[in-house]
């Protein structure tokens, strides 16, 4: 039987959840300073959009490359979250370096992202090594922790005002720092290292019937999730200036982008113990129900109460993300322990894809029907979710082939 010291336990989700909150808040510095970077160089819709894109584009590229080449699972995960997050916080700065907009500051958010995708998915694979019957709470605590991250550039970029270059740089040190405690970190007594490269590992993406669902599952939350994360600043400026002046809307949706988003962090510890309870998948499905109807709200209410609009996007901000933890921790459930990680992570290579659809084009298709129908066809991901994990509810979980 195996023994967890908890003290040890608590001290290393400890290190790597702060880690996370630190690493990630790479990932959203150009959308948190888009404004003040377009306001210097003039930036087109399309150069806006690609800054934000980017980071996913190169997200997928370096998940895919990690889980076909067992990078999580033939190393020590914790050597390989530090050497990611040197790479990216290296990245980020260069940034500083080049000229705002071009195809080299593009090139270098993709690297960003690419490096991410060493941080994140490897932070989980760590994670579900220190339990087994709590797995839906400990992964949920490093999906908060990645949600502060992912929030805290709009708070450094409020914090900075229109100088968006310290925001930049202050990301770049709090990526260092993380890559200091990732090697602090300790592996948990149900890690397990794969014994030799299998890149067919991930084809039980398609032929496990049960991470299929999950993965499906997957695919509808992010359709919603990082196109919301990344615009939400965008079209609250947009809403709130239609009640009050243009700069007033623009220091409010900063702000409040921050607020949004980090209130995901605060539900996502909560609803992993619920998952543990209730089922993993009903979980999911309550969620994403929620997050479909505040999407629905947000554009009903749009260029209204400005008040009104706060609140139901901090419901969405609630919502959206409690979820995505679950449909992690159902992939680890139904894989062989030593290809946890190679699955998590391809898992997020296709979830990192599609939002580079929908990231890129959510500009452009507001521009065409405006931010409120945009934000509105968002509850089409829920929808798609929730049809994928009705399978998987607990009275239909006795397969897993």
């Amino acid at each position: 039987m195996t023994t967890i010291d908890k003290k040890q336990k608590i001290r290393c989700l400890t290190l790597l959840i702060v880690a996370e909150i630190l690493a990630m808040s790479l990932w959203f510095v150009s959308a948190a300073v888009l404004g003040d970077m377009s306001a210097e160089a003039n930036l087109t819709p399309g150069v806006q959009a690609a800054l934000s894109s980017a980071v996913q584009a190169g997200f997928v590229i370096g998940a895919v490359l990690l889980a076909v080449f067992g990078i999580a699972d033939r190393y020590e995960p914790r050597m390989v979250m530090a050497l990611f997050c040197i790479i990216a916080a290296v990245s980020n700065a260069l940034l500083l370096s080049v000229e705002i907009g071009s195809a080299t500051a593009i090139a270098l958010r993709a690297i960003t992202g690419a490096a991410l995708a060493g941080v994140y998915p490897v932070g989980m694979k760590i994670a579900v090594g220190w339990g087994q019957k709590d797995r839906g709470l400990l992964v949920g605590l490093l999906v908060g922790g990645l949600t502060l991250g992912s929030a805290s550039p709009h708070l450094l970029a409020f914090l900075g005002g229109t100088q968006w270059r310290i925001t930049v740089l202050a990301a770049s040190a709090l990526a260092v720092l993380a890559a200091l405690l990732s090697v602090a970190l300790k592996n948990g007594p149900y890690h397990a290292k794969a014994a030799r490269f299998d890149p067919t590992v991930i084809t039980q993406a398609w032929t496990n019937r049960s991470i299929r669902h999950a993965y499906g599952g997957y695919l509808g939350h992010m359709w919603e999730l990082y196109a919301m994360w990344s615009w939400i600043g965008v079209a609250l400026a947009v809403s709130f200036s239609e009640q009050m002046s243009t700069e007033a809307a623009t220091e409010l949706a900063k702000l409040m982008a921050f607020i949004i988003i980090a209130s995901g962090a605060v539900s996502c510890g909560i609803a992993g113990w619920i998952a543990d309870r209730i089922g993993k998948a009903e979980l999911t499905i309550y969620a994403m129900a929620l997050s479909g109807l505040s999407a629905v709200l947000f554009a009903l209410s749009f260029g209204g109460s400005v008040w009104l609009i706060i609140a139901i996007s901090i419901v969405w901000g609630i919502t959206i993300i409690p979820d995505s933890a679950q449909f992690s921790v159902l992939v680890a459930d139904h894989a062989q322990v030593e290809q946890t990680g190679s699955l998590l992570t391809f898992q997020t290579a296709l979830g990192f894809a599609l939002t580079i659809a929908t990231v890129q084009l959510s500009p452009v298709i507001a521009a065409k029907l405006g931010w409120d129908v945009m934000m509105g066809l968002l509850a089409l991901g829920p929808l798609f979710g929730i049809v994928s994990m009705w399978r998987l509810r607990k009275p239909k979980r006795q397969f897993s082939n």
